[in-house]
């Protein structure tokens, strides 16, 4: 007769007591894992209605606000500003503005009405057959008036008070036996820049808004979806099949890869456009400048987005239903908010320090670039910091990331999720 064979309980068990290949052990090697994975992702997030119709909105809303920009800035203004009795001098002087608004290039067109008298300049105020009345003040010496049915337009008043200062100096000059050219001689002016830069404040704070957006759109639309990916998996326990068959650590980088990618393409993408549309509208000249900048925030933002990324990872890993997200996440949403608003109303100092700050640098430096401010070596230090940083927020995360990924039951905190990875 066969001896009944006794099977020890305990045969085949790691250290940690779990079958090997079960949840939660070392997956076998394999180095191809975290393509896979990258892979995945990449298919996933370009296969997601919700993302394809924000990128396709997005696309549309930048392309509206450059046409809206280019339709302004051909726009044409007509004015019409009325003059009494046949006023030579006041004639001269709505030509003169006429000239000086083609020279400018501004777009706008005044045009002189005549009338009778001062009855018929109100009465064409106030039927809006005119946009102002210009005519002598009641005494002389107080020069002359412009009259609207309200406050005459900006450009109209800057245009003839231009054209009536010629037509007086040309009448003055005539009588005091010169010419303007003489009274004029060497009172031409001419504007230059210590940091030779060709943009002006209003363009550069246009420009910081334009790049603090794609970083808060990139940042926070990607992030969320990757943490959402995690939490998701998690929940459904399909994270326990996948850790099987891939170490953790390749499943974290082949999701900070992968969505960094995503993540970047659509940020290139709303570069292209947005530039694309800027070459239509008046700020076409800044074009050359604008895209040395941008190439700068593609990097900046290919490099810190990876940390980024890693620690939404985390934020996933630490839920264990979707309705945990909105805590574990906010952290980051506050940071990413607060380097919105921060930087592209920063100026002078704090915008220098915000530029070798990880993750505003992401912002703050190409902006710094755009306007002429920093020195060639700058950037350079500034992206050393931000892979410095990168790479710690990847270490870190990665440890919390398999400490916290296999636990379920509620919100798992960051102390207990380093102590289960140790």
């Amino acid at each position: 007769m066969t001896a009944p064979t006794h099977t020890d309980p305990h045969a085949g068990l790691d250290r940690a007591g779990r079958q090997p290949g079960g949840p939660g052990s070392a997956a076998p090697p394999n180095r191809a894992a975290w393509i896979l994975v990258m892979n995945r992702e990449i298919v996933v997030r370009a296969l997601n209605k919700t993302f394809l119709i924000g990128l396709v909105v997005s696309v549309a809303i930048i392309a509206a606000l450059a046409a809206f920009m280019a339709w302004q800035g051909s726009k044409t203004e007509s004015f019409a500003v009325v003059v009494t009795g046949g006023d030579t001098t006041a004639t001269a002087a709505v030509e003169a503005g006429e000239a000086i608004a083609v020279a400018q290039d501004t777009n706008a067109e005044l045009t002189v009405l005549d009338v009778a008298d001062a009855d018929a300049a109100r009465t064409a105020l106030t039927d809006g057959d005119a946009e102002a009345w210009l005519h002598p003040a009641d005494d002389p010496a107080d020069g002359w008036v412009l009259t609207g049915q309200s406050d005459p337009d900006s450009t109209l008043t800057r245009l003839l008070t231009a054209g009536l200062q010629q037509e007086v100096l040309e009448s003055n000059a005539a009588a005091a036996g010169t010419s303007v050219a003489e009274l004029t001689a060497g009172s031409a002016l001419t504007t230059d820049r210590v940091d030779g830069s060709a943009v002006d404040s209003q363009t550069l704070f246009f420009a910081s808004f334009a790049l603090a957006l794609l970083f808060f759109i990139g940042a926070l639309g990607s992030g969320q979806m990757i943490a959402g990916s995690v939490v998701e998996e998690k929940q459904s326990r399909l994270v326990e099949i996948m850790a099987t068959a891939v170490p953790l650590r390749h499943l974290l980088a082949g999701k900070i890869l992968g969505s960094s990618i995503v993540a970047l393409a659509q940020n290139v993408v709303f570069a292209v456009v947005g530039l694309v549309a800027l070459s239509f509208t008046p700020t076409a000249a800044i074009l050359p400048s604008l895209s040395s900048s941008l190439v700068w925030f593609v990097l900046f933002f290919a490099v810190g987005f990876m940390g980024m990324a890693a620690l939404y990872a985390v934020a996933g890993a630490l839920a264990s239903r979707t309705e945990d997200l909105q805590h574990t996440t906010t952290p980051m949403t506050m940071a990413i908010m607060g380097i919105y608003f921060l930087t592209f109303s920063a100026s002078g100092t704090f915008a220098t320090v915000l530029s070798y700050v990880p993750v505003a640098n992401i912002v703050s430096m190409p902006v710094r670039v755009l306007s002429g401010d920093a020195l060639w070596w700058e950037p350079v230090v500034s992206l050393l910091v931000l892979v410095a940083f990168t790479l710690v927020a990847v270490l870190v995360s990665e440890r919390a990331y398999r400490g916290a990924l296999l636990q379920t039951g509620g919100r798992i905190g960051w102390k207990r999720a380093f102590a289960a990875a140790s």
